[in-house]
């Protein structure tokens, strides 16, 4: 799978073993940056990196920041994106199977790298279960400029 990977200044350390676990485990890794633990603006980097999605050149996007929420909050204002904050190893698993999520958003200064890869672990295996849950998908993009 192709995956657009981003980070501001806090995730930077974390994006680095992250890239280095996604090849690890067979996957196309894209780093859309920051490049440093220089202070930065996420915005900058998420919205790159989730127009790759939007657009197909990659499959999900990975964005990681001190604790996920300005990420979050910045992928989900582009149409097509459906970006999760995940907290635990059941949200990480929820936001695929009943949300379709395209986009994880991680907190890297809220839990330890393992934890985190854990989270990753699960949101890269888990399918989307359609049904009931398709249904309701379909309707994010009616609601999208409301």
């Amino acid at each position: 799978m192709k995956i657009a990977v981003a980070c501001d200044h806090a995730g930077f350390e974390f994006k680095n073993r992250l890239i280095e676990y996604l090849r690890e485990k067979g996957h196309t890794p894209q780093d859309f940056g920051c490049q440093s633990s220089e202070s930065c603006d996420y915005p900058d980097y998420a919205i790159p990196a989730v127009q790759s999605v939007v657009e197909g050149k990659n499959d999900r996007a990975i964005l990681i920041c001190s604790n996920g929420l300005g990420m979050c909050m910045v992928a989900n204002k582009i149409d097509g994106i459906r970006g999760a904050l995940v907290y635990n190893e059941n949200t990480a698993s929820m936001t695929r199977r009943h949300h379709d999520s395209n986009v994880l958003c991680l907190g890297a200064k809220e839990f330890s790298a393992e934890a985190l890869l854990k989270f990753v672990e699960i949101w890269m295996t888990t399918d989307f279960e359609g049904g009931r849950h398709a249904r309701r998908t379909a309707k994010f993009p009616k609601i999208q400029n409301c």
